[in-house]
């Protein structure tokens, strides 16, 4: 059992300043260490992680308990909750990271100049990076997993909601750190609740830290962008869309609709508005709906989209810029391509966004023209996931559009520098 520790107990102030620096000691044994060393960390992390799933699942309990006391809704709740599966689940995305090519020291380019310089740029490590994230336990190995890939250390605060299981978490992770010969402060989780820890890592603990991700809700993301002192990569919320083109096949519309925002409503990759084009709204709409409906799906429709479809409820302006995060699904009927485009410049954030249709031509001018972090052509947006990219895992969906964006793995959290080999040129 898991104790959490009340502020009374200690200086948050120093507490955080101690993180950081050590943190900081630590970076250049994770970024000197060799793949090999890495690799077998994240296995040692992955095993450690079934060894102690009933700790685990026993603190995972206890976050649930609290929620459930808090009015958390059920919807949220699956983003907190853990099960056996779940756990397996957490290793086996930890050993997927293990097996990922280590990016450190790679080339990405190499030339030479006319004066005999070879210059070659390679990847390297960012730094220490603070993670800041709400409600998803696993995000705790996760994260964990990719920096100690990627070469990075991690500062790491989680939501209070999550807190115990992603202590019984942080415990495998250090285990496995400490069982491969790297520090243990290589992976740090801030062990209190209290918010004063969130300010403290806003302001980079005395330029310990080089980078802040925040991965949460809109609230979150406003106060670090606001308020951080270091760069920062962001992950704004999934207000992704669907469109159902005139040349939309009704089946395949159907199957990839349901899934888009049924298969798990909490993920940030979920649909959150239907757009259907007006010439074949007819024909494609009642199915559809019929079909989310019976999936217990809540529908929330315009006037001419209730108008085939009177059981949908009454959509409200809000209801186009809301990530529902839950069964909800706003519907709207727009009058073609463009209007569809135009709606999602208008409202979306600029995350995930597909299109349905057999007409290539209208796919490439959607995937040209909106310039969102992910666009699909026939395909759910339930794929905007890191593992889906074949990354190995994510940290989150970036929205930002420098540095990262879209998924972001081990290799999106390097940088470069660039090694220049002479043969004594001086110049003129």
């Amino acid at each position: 059992m898991t104790v959490q520790p009340s502020q009374t107990e200690f200086d948050i102030a120093a507490l955080m300043a101690d993180m950081g620096r050590r943190a900081r000691s630590s970076a250049d044994a994770v970024r000197l260490a060799g793949p090999e060393t890495r690799s077998t960390a994240l296995a040692a992390i992955a095993g450690a992680l079934r060894a102690h799933a009933e700790a685990i699942l026993a603190a995972n309990a206890m976050d649930i308990a609290r929620a459930r006391s808090n009015g958390m809704t059920e919807a949220l709740i699956d983003r907190l909750a853990l099960s056996p599966t779940r756990v397996a689940a957490i290793a086996d995305a930890v050993d997927e990271v293990a097996a990922f090519p280590d990016p450190l020291g790679v080339e990405t380019a190499r030339w030479t100049r006319p004066n005999g310089l070879d210059f070659a740029r390679v990847r390297t490590p960012l730094g220490v990076l603070a993670i800041i994230y709400e409600s998803r336990p696993n995000v705790t190995a996760d994260a964990a997993a990719l920096c100690i890939r990627s070469g990075n250390v991690a500062i790491l605060r989680c939501g209070s909601d999550c807190l115990d299981s992603s202590l019984a978490i942080h415990a495998a992770v250090v285990e496995g750190l400490t069982a491969a010969g790297l520090p243990a402060d290589a992976v740090q989780l801030v062990p209190t609740p209290d918010r004063a820890a969130v300010g403290a890592l806003l302001t980079g603990l005395d330029g310990c830290v080089d980078l802040l991700i925040p991965r949460g809700g809109k609230r979150l993301v406003a106060r670090v962008q606001a308020e951080a002192r270091v760069p920062v990569l962001s992950h704004l919320e999934g207000l992704n869309h669907t469109y159902l083109h005139a040349a939309a096949d009704l089946d395949m519309a159907r199957d990839v609709v349901v899934n888009a925002k049924m298969r798990r409503v909490s993920v940030c990759g979920s649909t959150e508005t239907l757009l259907l084009d007006a010439e074949a709204a007819g024909r494609l709409l009642p199915p559809v709906s019929e079909a989310l409906i019976a999936a217990g799906c809540e529908l929330r429709g315009d006037a001419r989209a209730r108008a085939l479809v009177p059981a949908m409820i009454a959509a409200e302006d809000a209801d186009w810029a809301t990530e529902y995060l839950a069964p909800i699904l706003a519907v709207r009927i727009v009058d073609g391509l463009d209007a569809a485009i135009d709606h999602i410049r208008r409202y979306g954030s600029g995350h995930t966004e597909a299109i349905i249709t057999e007409d290539a031509n209208a796919a490439a001018a959607f995937l040209n023209a909106i310039d969102s972090a992910i666009v699909l052509w026939n395909a759910s947006t339930q794929f905007a996931d890191g593992s889906e990219f074949g990354f190995g895992g994510e940290i989150g969906i970036s929205t930002s559009r420098l540095h990262a964006r879209g998924p972001v793995g081990a290799e999106q959290l390097t940088s470069y520098k660039y090694v220049v080999r002479g043969t004594g040129q001086t110049r003129p």
